[in-house]
């Protein structure tokens, strides 16, 4: 009876252990969500800052956003945006790997530390100095291209939007290509090298040895990288936040949350958490699919 009392609590114990855990959470990351969502069924200005009364109204924020063809060309910019920088992000980080494996140990130093100091430099100041770089008037760039017999003086990077968005996947795929850089190249050094040798041994070129040893080992990493760079790159805001206010038309540049940032500060803030609840659940949603290919990968 003892021993079955013994184990009833040690089955116990790892959950009344995690109780403080999830209460933390919840009261960090669960009243926000909750006050958001109701903040999204109700017509919230600003007459309801200065304490009058919130009007339900349902699900009429979701239908006027839904309603409006301009909510779903921004999310499908938002979501193109997105691809581009976790493609690039992915492919030059793999490079990158490929690239500290195979260097020289000082090489590799002064490589993975301009690495490191491209991925700790905050968000606003990365934007900023790229937003100096590509400057109308002082922009190195143009200066550059305009040495080179380019007609560049005065070019405004900002004020179209395919090259704002030139910019702005510069400076998210800057600052995320060291993480995916480090994280393959840790699991590059746990590859047998004997597998490799033996593979070139018997006249494997690079790329063959790439596909048929490298990539099978690293794909599990490269799924949660992909993940976690779909995350983050859908929720950018800061880079195209501060690069509209340096010169960007915000009209034809507006991504999700900056959406949701814009419509709040116009005084509508249901609308603007109705944006932000669709945020959350693609973020939901591409969550979920994530834990179900790793719990896939490790059934196999």
């Amino acid at each position: 009876m003892s021993g079955a009392q013994g184990r009833r609590r040690g089955g116990l114990l790892p959950f009344v252990l995690l109780v403080p855990t999830l209460v933390a959470i919840g009261a960090g990351l669960g009243y926000p969500l909750v006050r958001l969502v109701v903040l999204s069924t109700q017509e919230y200005g600003r007459r309801q800052q200065f304490g009058a009364p919130a009007e339900y109204i349902g699900a009429g924020n979701f239908a006027e956003i839904f309603g409006s063809p301009y909510f779903w060309d921004v999310l499908w910019r938002s979501l193109i945006f997105c691809a581009v920088n976790v493609v690039l992000t992915l492919v030059l980080g793999t490079l990158l790997a490929l690239l500290l494996e195979r260097l020289g140990s000082v090489m590799r130093t002064a490589l993975s530390v301009a690495l490191l100091l491209a991925w700790a430099t905050p968000a606003l100041t990365a934007t900023i100095v790229w937003q100096w770089i590509f400057d109308a008037r002082y922009g190195v760039v143009n200066w550059l291209l305009t040495r080179l017999g380019a007609d560049y003086e005065g070019h405004s990077w900002l004020s179209s939007q395919l090259s704002f968005f030139f910019v702005a996947t510069l400076v998210v795929v800057w600052m995320g290509v060291p993480f995916v850089a480090f994280t393959l190249y840790a699991g590059m050094t746990q590859i047998s090298q004997e597998v490799v040798e033996a593979a070139a041994i018997d006249g494997a070129s690079a790329w063959d040895r790439f596909r048929d040893v490298t990539w099978p080992a690293l794909k599990p990493i490269f799924v949660v990288l992909a993940a976690l760079s779909t995350l983050w790159d859908l929720r950018v805001f800061t880079q195209v936040f501060v690069l509209q206010q340096a010169g960007g038309i915000v009209r034809d540049t507006n991504t999700l949350g900056v959406y949701a940032f814009r419509q709040g500060g116009s005084g509508d803030y249901g609308l603007g958490a109705a944006v932000a609840v669709v945020m959350v659940g693609i973020t939901l949603l591409l969550t979920l699919m994530y834990l179900r290919t790793m719990f896939r990968q490790e059934e196999l």
